[in-house]
């Protein structure tokens, strides 16, 4: 067990997403030691699954990975991956926090990450980062950007842990910097703030049996055909349809799915809108005969350049709006499709209409890391803080800062924005003001 500046002149960062790397870079850039803690292998967080933001259609990796490396590269910033903070004390005004790294079985200081190592390795399990919809080796990056660009081995799949044989990729490693004897390290640090960026987790709509998704593999998540568009993903930027490889004609998009829901959560996500805009653009940049539908309760296009967006998809791209709630999905046994049935708001009539592809608009939901039990949660399950208004960064404990999604659903820009007014507060807490 280490114990770091024992003056607390530091801030302890949890969660590496967009939100967290933001409130890092502009504390360490004030010269304040930050600890930045990512429970996942690399930072990068949700915005690393995505292929393009909207509304300017941006690389979301050409935006992201310049500064993951600035992060990675910071000499006040000290990067904890796989690692999770297992506790957290008050004492005198700051707070001591135990911090238990995962073991990679991979030496982070002599690996170039070559990936020898993952081509030589014989086993393979589900991807999660592709949500399962391709594989990854035993030994894995967790995406081809990782930061740091140091691949993990995941013992549950790994031949020699469950069976005492193999130890191919520490054969053809050519650093050596394969490990098997690691063990779990606990560290201990002691700062003067903490910033809670731990995130959202994603609606699962097999929960209340929405739309029969895990029932017909045609119905996906908004994520899953975020994971298709992109060239990273599992189809290599190709979308397909799961069940039979071809490529779909007709898509379908069902917004608020989790969202303003009796039966699931009943706010708004806020995001869901633009980003299912976003992807049918995008399915219609990628082949533009394919027909995008997208039903909806309310178009909801805040934000600047939001709605000159909307408008855009409909006018330039024909993206086809339907006012209406899906009420339900079949599969057409003579085409091979899904039938939906739905409300047509505008025309007053139930209607029915096949599809090659339907899309549920998932929404967000509280972290899937629950904060201390001393954090108080709003009523919607997300961390709370004083005032939204006018103290939309201070939690219910003196010292301890909230940004990103994991005080509520927001986009990328206004994540960015709260994470720096975030570490604006944590600064001038533990410097005085200075």
């Amino acid at each position: 067990m280490v114990t770091s500046n024992p003056n607390g002149k530091s801030v302890l960062i949890i969660g590496g997403g967009i939100a967290g790397m933001q409130a890092a870079l502009d504390l360490a850039d004030q010269k304040i030691k930050v600890y930045l803690v990512e429970t996942l292998p690399s930072i990068g967080g949700r915005m690393a699954q995505l292929d393009k933001t909207f509304p300017t259609l941006d690389c979301a990796s050409c935006i992201l990975t310049p500064r993951m490396v600035d992060v990675a590269r910071h000499e006040k910033i000290e990067l904890l991956t796989y690692s999770e903070v297992q506790e957290i004390a008050r004492e005198h005004g700051h707070f001591v926090v135990k911090i238990l790294k995962k073991p990679r079985y991979v030496n982070t200081e002599t690996c170039n990450g070559c990936g020898i190592c993952v081509t030589k390795c014989p086993k393979r399990a589900p991807n999660e980062f592709n949500l399962g919809m391709d594989e990854r080796k035993a030994i894995y990056f967790l995406f081809p950007q990782a930061v740091p660009l140091v691949p993990v081995i995941d013992p549950t799949a790994c031949i020699y842990f469950l069976r005492g044989k193999c130890r191919a990729c520490e054969k053809h490693c050519p650093t050596h910097s394969i490990s098997f004897d690691q063990e779990p390290e606990l560290t201990e640090v002691e700062v003067g703030a903490i910033i809670y960026a731990t995130g959202f987790s994603l609606y699962d709509p097999s929960k209340n049996n929405d739309y029969e998704y895990n029932t017909f593999p045609d119905v996906i998540t908004s994520l899953e055909l975020e994971r298709l568009v992109s060239s990273t993903g599992p189809t290599e930027g190709c979308v397909i349809r799961p069940s039979n490889g071809e490529k779909p004609r007709k898509v379908a998009f069902i917004l608020c799915v989790g969202s303003r829901s009796q039966r699931a959560n009943y706010w708004c996500s806020r995001f869901c809108c633009m980003a299912s805009i976003k992807q049918a653009v995008l399915l219609k940049e990628h082949d533009p005969r394919i027909e995008c539908t997208i039903f909806y309760m309310d178009i909801r296009a805040f934000g600047k350049g939001f709605q000159e967006f909307y408008e855009r998809a409909k006018s330039e791209f024909n993206v086809r709006f339907v006012k209406g709630r899906v009420g339900s999905i079949k599969e057409n046994s003579q085409e091979g499709n899904l039938l939906l049935r739905y409300e047509n708001i505008e025309t007053g009539y139930v209607q029915e209409e096949s599809f090659d592809l339907v899309v549920l608009a998932v929404g967000a939901e509280n972290p899937l890391r629950k904060p201390p039990s001393f954090l108080e949660l709003d009523d919607d399950g997300f961390i709370a803080v004083m005032d939204r208004y006018l103290a939309p960064v201070y939690t219910s404990v003196e010292g301890i800062f909230v940004a990103g999604t994991a005080e509520g659903p927001k986009d990328i820009p206004d994540c960015v924005v709260q994470a720096s007014a975030a570490a604006m507060e944590a600064s001038i807490l533990i410097t005085g003001g200075e």
